[in-house]
């Protein structure tokens, strides 16, 4: 056979196709990832509801956590919007008036944060919002929405280290939004279930990832700490990490990463 004839010959097989993996229809994680075994039996309903102001960057990752959140609560419980700018003209009713809300709460470090714990319940329900996405999306949203600095801002004091040990925190004291979220509702329903139950999915993910090849994070700060971090350190990391340190105890509440 010539070799015109081979070519032609092969340009005409039909390329095989790649099977995609199942996904779930509720978490659309494979089917072999799938967490929502672990959410909840039945949905819980706070009094309080979180919202969340979700930079768009956070979507595409994949071991998202916003869905755990918004499954395991009732509808309505979890508001998220999408965004870096949420203007008068663009934003819906509901969120424009959760803006205006004298109710409403931003979880964000500031000179002004109040501790969580402090906020009397008996004048709730509230709206806590929650800035998703890296440190710098997060004070890039704020900078963005000047109505976002009219809110009461609140600080959560952790009461241990993050559960979400697969990925790397700037310190291990510093919290994942979802756990931010948790942590925040456990407090003001003041009701333990929320940190118990809702946590699980978390778990259960970081589990099948660990079996799966990953390992466990160890913070940057320590990884510095014992000359263990891969990368020089420069004077935007060295700011980043010393206000990671001094805000261990006013949580941020973004995920942040190494991005």
């Amino acid at each position: 056979m010539e070799e015109s004839e081979a070519w032609s010959d092969l340009c005409g097989l039909e390329p095989e196709k790649s099977e995609k993996r199942k996904l779930c229809l509720q978490c659309e994680r494979p089917l072999n990832a799938c967490w929502c075994s672990a959410l909840p039996k039945v949905p819980l309903t706070p009094r309080n509801r979180i919202v969340l102001l979700q930079h768009p960057a956070e979507e595409k990752r994949c071991l998202r956590t916003a869905p755990m959140l918004k499954l395991g609560l009732a509808e309505g419980k979890c508001l998220i919007y999408k965004g870096k700018r949420f203007l008068d003209w663009k934003i819906d009713d509901e969120l424009k008036e959760i803006f205006e809300s004298e109710n409403s709460l931003l979880l964000y470090p500031s000179r002004d944060s109040i501790d969580i714990a402090n906020i009397p319940k008996d004048k709730g329900p509230y709206n806590i919002l929650i800035l998703d996405g890296t440190w710098q999306q997060a004070k890039a949203i704020y900078s963005n929405n000047p109505q976002l600095h009219k809110l009461q801002p609140i600080k959560l004091i952790p009461r241990g280290n993050s559960s979400y040990i697969i990925r790397t925190q700037p310190h291990e004291k510093c919290l994942s939004t979802f756990e931010s979220a948790i942590e925040a509702l456990a407090i003001l329903e003041d009701n333990e279930q929320y940190r118990e139950d809702l946590v699980k999915p978390l778990n259960h993910l970081c589990q099948v990832q660990l079996e799966n090849g990953a390992v466990p994070h160890q913070s940057k700060v320590e990884r510095i700490k014992k000359n263990e971090y891969p990368k020089a350190i420069g004077k935007k990391m060295n700011k980043l990490l010393r206000r990671a340190a001094e805000h261990v105890t006013d949580n941020i509440s973004t995920g942040h990463d190494e991005r």
